[in-house]
């Protein structure tokens, strides 16, 4: 399919520059409460949501109230998927060929690849902020930005191109202001990043943050970044760094919400640990710049962190537990729900996952083939569901409505 022309003139896509939040094997979205805003004409969905996970040959669609499968769509090949933030539900898919647009029949009551496909050589990173889309082709480093609520047409909106340095496992963010947040790098390292004005100027670069990985929009649009000795933080058009205490101490994933100034990250301090739980979470009070590491309540991987409507921060542990801490830390509940389970040998491995919306934890047990729904104010499952298929990653859409 052929892409629309940029709305940018050539001379700016000369003139603009990396653009690359990174993203590692597997970050999950920074935040399910990132969305556009909602044109007024559109109906309104509060109540409902989706769930769409992915499995060996496509993505099955569950309603997210009691978890029954309401559709499915077959796409071949590792597939992920990111919500798209749009007011109606759509999602992601990324594939071998690009960013497929998945309705999710939120809105419309059917669930279908509506024709959309952005064409990337390595589909990275969606990042839906302030109204406006960024996603991410680490094959090339560029860049497409749109309006969050243009998908879904089955024609491909009008959008900006911006080019990187060099191609790189990156990601974007374009602020509330029109401006740009790219991360720095190459295929074999990446450095930082940097803040580029709407006509691709360069405004302001920071690189002290080695293997930059894992992008965050917190209250206030202050964004965090991880890297491997600690984060980045990006606040009134100046960058702020963050050591860890360790001298290898990275982050690679940020869980925030728009509501709170401090943001969770996972962490890391053996370079050559081998399998995937990690037994650290790294706190960030964004308000007084300061980093701090707790123990976490079990062993848990990049995919078992959210964050509830009151921005407690939850955690699935490999031993099938599911605990709330308040921002300091501190265990406030504690129950199991899964079974335990072992490190994934590769990341692209089915292993349990969470996600969180308003005061429901959805959480999938791939061994069993099941998803449970968990009221985050009694640990009692509110809705569970046995599949046909093999779970592997997924993603929640559409207001809390909890």
């Amino acid at each position: 399919m052929s892409r629309p022309r940029s709305r940018l003139a050539l001379g700016a896509l000369g003139a603009i520059a990396a653009v690359a939040l990174a993203g590692c094997a597997g970050a999950p979205p920074a935040s399910e409460n990132t969305t556009g805003a909602a044109p007024e004409q559109h109906d309104h969905h509060e109540a409902d949501t989706r769930v769409a996970l992915t499995y060996d040959g496509g993505v099955v669609v569950l309603d997210g109230d009691t978890l029954e499968t309401v559709g499915e769509a077959e796409l071949d090949g590792f597939l992920r998927v990111n919500g798209a933030g749009d007011h109606d539900g759509h999602v992601f898919v990324t594939a071998e060929d690009g960013f497929h647009v998945l309705d999710t029949g939120l809105a419309s009551g059917a669930v279908e690849f509506t024709g959309e496909v952005f064409e990337a050589v390595a589909a990275g990173h969606a990042t839906p902020h302030a109204g406006r889309t960024a996603l991410f082709d680490d094959g090339t480093g560029e860049v497409l930005v749109f309006d969050t609520d243009a998908v879904g047409t089955g024609t491909l909106p009008e959008f900006d191109t911006i080019a990187s340095e060099a191609a790189h496992h990156g990601v974007a963010i374009e602020l509330s202001d029109g401006t740009v947040l790219s991360t720095i790098g190459t295929a074999e390292a990446r450095s930082g990043v940097r803040h580029l004005a709407a006509d691709g100027t360069e405004l302001a670069r920071d690189e002290r943050c080695p293997s930059v990985h894992g992008e965050g929009a917190l209250k206030g649009e202050v964004v965090m970044f991880g890297c491997e000795d600690g984060v980045l933080l990006f606040a009134d058009g100046a960058f702020t760094k963050l050591d860890a205490p360790d001298e290898f101490g990275r982050t690679g994933n940020a869980y925030v919400t728009d509501t709170s100034a401090v943001a969770v990250g996972d962490y890391k301090t053996d370079p050559d640990q081998e399998g995937y739980f990690l037994s650290q979470l790294v706190l960030v009070d964004t308000a007084a710049a300061s980093l701090s590491v707790v123990d976490a309540p079990a062993e848990y991987t990049w995919r078992g962190v959210g964050r509830s409507a009151h921005d407690d921060i939850v955690v699935l542990g490999a031993d099938g537990s599911l605990a709330v801490l308040d921002e300091s830390g501190a265990v406030q509940d504690s129950w199991s729900v899964i079974d335990a389970w072992e490190s994934p040998a590769e990341w692209q491995d089915p292993h349990p996952g969470l996600r969180v919306v308003g005061d429901i934890a959805y959480v999938t047990e791939p061994a069993k083939k099941r998803i449970v729904a968990v009221d985050l104010h009694t640990g009692e499952v509110a809705a569970e569901a046995t599949l046909d298929v093999v779970p592997n990653e997924f993603v929640v859409v559409g207001a809390a409505g909890h």
